[in-house]
């Protein structure tokens, strides 16, 4: 009896927390602060009113439950950006993903040493854990609002190209303080391993999974399952070989972002769904490990926001425009990107890998980070919508369309496209009739989530969904037609 009411304690636990989590969701509408940052706080607080919780949320254990919420995070934010827009922003994405982690890390390194007269080794692990931002507070701050021009892309794209960039150098660095015998070159080829090993098992996991959701299942609530699935086991497998399973599971997420495949909806929904409690799981049960006693001790709080000032003031800023010289952005993008650069779950994930370790001050490095992680979220992840509208960044909140129409067919239908006009497609403001549509037709618009129909004098705006009927041979032409414009 008393192992039922334990159980059922623990159950009551996560089913309040979902609640609240469900109407933050609403709340945060009105006050852009994000459910990370309050289960964050919350898990912290409750943790040192409540000591008995720890006992069942161990570091250990918590760390796993990040990894798997990490995992999801990663696939679901792969899947949303797909290869299209990945391609469209690669540059940047791969230059702030890769060599913005390890920049950021130096500078923040060198700022824990020469500022807070932190040990060289200490301050690498701290640098290594604050350097890759966070997918799960960029989807979240990101997910619901539609911004235009190409630094939503950019954002997204980097914080899950930085976080298996970061978990590599951050492990590499943890062999490196605890091995007997380490070098700098064991951390480069520890590195330089993972990574490597992770990006071959996602491009092969990618194009294979693409063929695997074609297969037909016996129900439709089977899809979703499967990929999740498959998302498992590319991460294990990557991981046993010594990859980085982060890494696979990001990359083979973009390959199949766009991929058309039976219930590709269902599956999106179930996979943003289950991100979004990923992200609840992961931040309450990270403030569950942190001990706020200790971090009120001996001014630890204060060299914390002094990190954290360094990080976002300094760090970000100084390698960031370095690395975004070579992009065509205007002024407003490149500051943008700068202020958006949100640490999160990841960092203290990396600080908990410190304590696993039994690395030396291992608690230390775990609360500068969490109070780091902690400024971010709150200063910046709240500040987020206000910095675009005073660098004049398009960005709203995309309204919700519960209403569906949808058509059930027995085979995909190749000749029907859903397509959205980007902002600055050349389609804009043009009279249907106007459009070199030879071969293709549009059967319906759906603007501002009302069916509208199609006719000649109708002038397309942005974000108008349209329904086109084409030839498989016109598909690739009027895809491009109503694609976005780079800009010069």
């Amino acid at each position: 009896m008393h192992e039922i009411v334990s159980f059922g304690s623990i159950v009551l636990v996560v089913a309040v927390g979902l609640t609240i989590a469900l109407a933050w969701s609403k709340l945060s509408e009105r006050v852009p602060i994000p459910a990370a940052a309050f289960f964050l706080i919350a898990g912290a607080t409750l943790s040192d009113i409540f000591p008995t919780l720890t006992h069942h949320a161990s570091i250990q254990t918590v760390e796993r439950v990040v990894v798997v919420a990490v995992v999801v995070i990663l696939f679901d934010g792969g899947m949303h950006i797909g290869w299209r827009r990945f391609r469209s922003s690669a540059v940047p994405i791969s230059t702030l993903g890769v060599l913005g982690t390890f920049g950021t890390a130096a500078v923040v390194a060198t700022g824990c040493h020469l500022l807070l007269g932190l040990s060289w080794m200490i301050s690498g692990l701290i640098g290594a854990a604050l350097a890759p931002t966070d997918p799960a507070v960029m989807f979240s701050v990101l997910g619901q609002r539609e911004v235009g021009g190409r630094t939503d892309t950019i954002l997204e794209g980097e914080s899950g190209a930085n976080d298996p960039v970061g978990i590599a150098l951050m492990l590499a660095m943890i062999q490196f303080a605890t091995a007997s015998h380490g070098s700098i070159f064991m951390v480069v080829r520890e590195f330089a391993v993972a990574t490597s090993i992770g990006l071959a098992f996602g491009i092969v996991a990618g194009r294979l999974l693409g063929p695997l959701m074609r297969f037909r299942l016996p129900s439709a609530g089977l899809y979703p399952i499967r990929t999740l699935a498959a998302c498992g086991v590319v991460y294990g497998l990557a991981s046993v070989a010594h990859g980085s399973g982060f890494l696979a599971v990001f990359v083979a997420g973009i390959l199949v972002g766009d991929e058309r495949v039976p219930f590709k909806t269902e599956i999106e929904a179930f996979h943003s769904s289950l991100a979004s409690l990923a992200e609840v799981a992961a931040f309450g049960g990270l403030g569950l490990t942190v001990d706020l006693a200790y971090v009120g001790h001996d001014w630890i709080w204060l060299k914390g926001l002094a990190i954290a000032v360094l990080l976002v003031l300094v760090a970000r800023p100084l390698v960031g425009s370095l690395l975004l010289i070579p992009v065509r952005l205007n002024r407003g993008e490149r500051l943008f990107l700068l202020w958006g650069g949100l640490k999160g779950a990841v960092p203290i994930l990396l600080a908990a890998f410190a304590v696993l370790a039994k690395v030396h001050d291992a608690k230390l490095i775990y609360s500068l980070v969490f109070v780091a992680v902690a400024f971010s979220v709150l200063v910046q992840g709240t500040t987020i919508p206000f910095a675009a509208a005073r660098l004049g960044i398009p960005m709203r909140l995309i309204e919700q369309t519960p209403w569906r129409i949808s058509v059930p067919l027995r085979s995909a239908p190749e000749s029907v496209l859903r397509i959205v006009v980007a902002e600055s497609s050349a389609a804009i403001g043009v009279h249907i009739r106007e459009l070199e549509l030879a071969g293709a037709w549009i059967g319906l618009i759906v603007r501002e989530g009302e069916p509208l129909q199609a006719r000649g004098a109708t002038k397309l705006r942005p974000g108008d969904e349209l329904l086109v009927v084409t030839t498989t041979e016109s598909i690739d032409r009027v895809e491009w037609l109503f694609a976005a414009v780079e800009k010069e």
